[in-house]
């Protein structure tokens, strides 16, 4: 079954963010993962607001969760350590 992986986002450094960001985004890419949403107008009903929101859709959930412990992104999450505050989270899907 697909996969979602699903970040609620607040940036505190533009900069390394940034950097995370590249890094991530090819990590993701490298292991078939397509952004569904990434930024982009929300509306916050219930818990923490992060005004960064993420959606990137995977084959499954075992390679979403591989994307995640790859070396490549891995890598990028260095320059995100202290660069944000967030919550990341892969749900299998319906569909």
């Amino acid at each position: 079954m697909p996969a979602l992986w699903i970040a609620h986002v607040t940036v505190t450094d533009e900069d390394a963010y940034k950097k995370y960001a590249v890094g991530a985004t090819e990590a993701i890419a490298a292991h078939g993962g397509k952004f569904i949403a990434r930024g982009g107008h929300y509306v916050q009903l219930e818990g923490k607001d992060r005004p960064r929101n993420v959606v990137a859709r995977f084959k499954d959930v075992a390679t979403a969760e591989a994307c995640y412990r790859s070396d490549a992104y891995q890598a990028a999450l260095e320059h995100d350590r202290g660069a944000s505050e967030r919550e990341l989270l892969i749900v299998e899907t319906t569909e």
